[in-house]
This record gives structure tokens, C-alpha cells and sequence, in this order.
């Protein structure tokens, strides 16, 4: 028993040793931690010293002179600049998608810029399939489909063929028309072509209530969700962002773009066991079928109404990317150019605004005709005609000019 006890005691004494040699050790690694963060390494201060001087995050300016299909943009009222502000920032600073963007646009408004024209839909509409579905065919979680971002009921309210096997909210063109109905529709109803962009989220219902209940007539008075309340902020931010590229950081040469690619059309009023080989018989795959054709649904079409349906194919070579670096070479150099020569430049880093076309018109200007005769008498913007042949904004055209006209498909 005796024994016992001394053993008891002495482990006591060892356990109390213990204790106090790791709250020493505690104590020692505490110390050693609060020295590190007070007095960092050498080669943690340069670090901090380079990374203080070479990384910058710049606010942005907020334009003055917004508007959207010539509506004037109230910038002064500080609710609105600072909505404005934040969807610059989140669309300067989230710049892997704002590129990709830039990208997939080089593609899809030639198709959809001609659409919007002919209807007499302002041009700044095209930025709506931008904010709505990043110009994919996504499907949201309330079922809308498409760069429109139709759902279905509305998608054939306005005449698009939806079922099974075919489903038109993945034709670009074709639900680029059914949109301008919708638009033209809002418009006889809001007068007001920010209304009705606002609408295109909410409803023309939805902004009509809103309307009556806030007694007000502007789109920027009022208090709606969160969606729609920066739905035509976003659309602002982006046109901005796409039309002076360059003020926001994006450097984009024309290679970098993804470009129209020409097609040929093939009708069918007729059923199509297998569009396997049907794609086979055209010389593509079934992948390449798909791509150029989304709507079709199935890996057939029975088509028992005898529907006459416009199956696209890439022309042969068109998916051959094939481009000459040497036109992007002074994007490189552009550090080195006086001030004299940066509009060119400034230019050059726009993206570049081509049609779906397999044909490039090499026009030979005559006596008096300048860049503003020449897009009237082809239909085209002059700041097309600018980028398509890389002339500045003062750079005039004379007599016996040769220049490249890129032109549409006729509709």
C-alpha cells in the first residue's frame, strides 16, 4: 500500500512537470508565430513591396453620355450611377466571361443585327441575348430556352414550332424574329424602348403594374426586384464595354474572335430516319449536324405534317481556321507608336464586326464617294467599313479605292 502511494506521488510530480514543459512549448511557438507575422522574412517584405507596386485595381469612370436606343440615361441620379457602376465593374472585372463574350458576339450579331434592322428594332437589342444567355443556348431553371430565353408558352405565342423533335427556341434567327414580335408589341404598349427592354424580364403586365402602382412613367424610377432592377443596367454596361473595349482593359485581336462561319441550306419537307447518315451524306458528322442545327432534337425527324424545315451546313474548309498573324502584328508593337498613330490602334482592338457571308465585295470607290456615301449606298454602319479595312476616324477614302465590303445574306 505503501508503495502505492509513492508511485501515486511521484507520477503526480511527473504529470505536474509535464504541464509545465507544454506550456512552455505552447508559449515558445506562439512567440516564434507573433515574431514571424511582426518581422517577416526578408524575401516576404520585397515580395510585399513588389506586390504593393505592380497590382492595381482601378474604379472606373461612369460615362456621361449613356443612352439606350437614344433614350438618355439619367447618370446624375446617384441610384443610377451607382447601379451603373457596379454592373461596369462586375463586367470589367469578371473578365474571363466579358471575353468570351466579346467572342461568341463577333459570331452572332451579324446574324442577329440584320434581323433586329428589318423589323425596325433599334440596334441596342442585341444586347439582350448577351445578358439573357451569354449568347448559348442554355436552359434556365424555369425551362427558358434558348439566346432568347423563351419559355415555352411564350415561345409559341410569338410562332415558334416547339415539340419532341424540334424546337425553334434554338434557332437563333428564327427566335430573333419571334422576339422582334414581342417588342414591337411592348412598344405600341410602353412607347418607350427602355420599358420595354425591362419588360422583355419582367412582363408587360409585370412593368405596367409597377407603373400604375409607383405612379410613374421611367423605367429609373422605379423600385422593382432585383433581376430586373439591374437587368437594363447590365445591358448598358455591356454595350459600353463593347463599343469602347479598349477603355475597360480588353485587348482583343481579330484572330481571338470567333468568327462567322458561311453555311449552305439544304430544305426538307420530308422525314429523316437517321440523322446520322444524313449528316454523313453532306460530309460532316453528326456532332457538326447538331452544332449548326440545335433545334433538331432527336437523332431523327419524322415530320408528319410535311413541314418544310432549313437545314444549315458549313460551307467546305469554313471550320479550317486559317489566319494571318502579320495582321495583328503591330497590336504588339503599339507601345512603341507615337500618338499620332494610337486611333488606328485603338481601332484595331475593336472587335471586328463581319457578316455571315461567303463572299467579300472588293469595292472600287468612285470620284466624291467617301466612307458615309459608301455604307448608305450598301446598307452597312461606316464604323463597320472603318473596321473591315482598318482606316481611322479621320482617315478619308479618294478616288479609285480599293475596299472590302463584308455583306449579309439576303433575308
Amino acid at each position: 500500500m505503501k508503495l502505492l502511494k509513492i508511485i501515486t506521488a511521484r507520477m503526480y510530480r511527473i504529470r505536474k512537470h509535464l504541464y509545465a514543459l507544454s506550456g512552455i512549448i505552447i508559449f515558445v511557438i506562439i512567440f516564434h508565430l507573433f515574431n514571424y507575422s511582426v518581422n517577416p522574412t526578408k524575401e516576404d517584405s520585397a515580395y510585399s513591396e513588389y506586390f504593393k507596386n505592380n497590382y492595381k485595381i482601378f474604379g472606373l469612370n461612369i460615362p456621361k453620355d449613356l443612352n439606350f436606343c437614344g433614350e438618355k440615361v439619367p447618370v446624375s441620379d446617384f441610384a443610377v450611377r451607382e447601379s451603373i457602376d457596379r454592373e461596369l465593374l462586375v463586367n470589367t472585372y469578371w473578365q474571363s466571361q466579358t471575353l468570351l463574350l466579346h467572342k461568341r458576339a463577333n459570331r452572332w450579331f451579324p446574324v442577329i443585327e440584320p434581323i433586329l434592322k428589318k423589323n425596325g428594332i433599334p440596334d441596342d437589342f442585341k444586347y439582350i441575348p448577351v445578358v439573357e444567355s451569354g449568347l448559348t443556348n442554355i436552359v434556365s431553371p424555369a425551362k427558358a430556352t434558348g439566346y432568347w430565353q423563351f419559355i415555352e408558352a411564350t415561345g409559341k405565342t410569338y410562332g415558334l414550332q416547339i415539340n419532341d423533335e424540334v424546337d425553334e427556341r434554338y434557332n437563333v434567327a428564327k427566335s430573333t424574329e419571334a422576339a422582334c414580335k414581342y417588342f414591337k408589341e411592348a412598344y405600341k404598349k410602353f412607347q418607350n424602348w427602355t420599358l420595354v427592354a425591362a419588360s422583355y424580364n419582367l412582363g408587360m403586365g409585370g412593368i405596367e403594374s409597377q407603373l400604375a402602382k409607383q405612379k410613374t412613367s421611367s423605367y429609373y424610377d422605379l423600385l422593382l426586384n432585383e433581376e430586373t432592377g439591374r437587368y437594363v443596367f447590365r445591358i448598358l454596361a455591356l454595350k459600353e464595354i463593347f463599343v469602347k473595349p479598349k477603355d475597360y482593359g480588353f485587348i482583343l485581336r481579330k484572330k481571338d474572335l470567333y468568327p462567322p462561319i458561311p453555311t449552305y441550306e439544304i430544305k426538307i419537307d420530308s422525314s429523316i430516319s437517321d440523322l446520322t447518315n444524313f449528316a454523313i451524306s453532306q460530309g460532316v458528322t453528326y456532332k457538326i449536324l447538331k452544332i449548326f442545327n440545335p433545334w433538331l432534337r432527336k437523332s431523327s425527324l419524322n415530320n408528319p405534317d410535311k413541314t418544310t424545315y432549313t437545314i444549315l451546313f458549313p460551307e467546305k474548309d469554313a471550320l479550317n481556321f486559317n489566319y494571318d498573324d502579320s495582321a495583328d502584328l503591330f497590336l504588339l508593337e503599339e507601345s512603341k507608336k507615337d500618338s499620332a498613330s494610337k486611333n488606328i490602334a485603338a481601332i484595331a482592338t475593336q472587335p471586328l464586326i463581319i457578316h455571315d457571308t461567303t463572299t467579300i465585295l472588293v469595292y472600287k470607290t468612285g470620284k466624291g464617294e467617301t466612307v458615309s456615301s459608301v455604307a448608305k449606298k450598301y446598307n452597312v454602319s461606316e464604323q463597320n467599313i472603318r473596321l473591315w479595312n482598318k482606316l481611322s476616324d479621320e482617315e478619308k477614302i479618294g478616288n479609285n479605292t480599293e475596299i472590302k465590303l463584308y455583306l449579309p445574306k439576303q433575308q
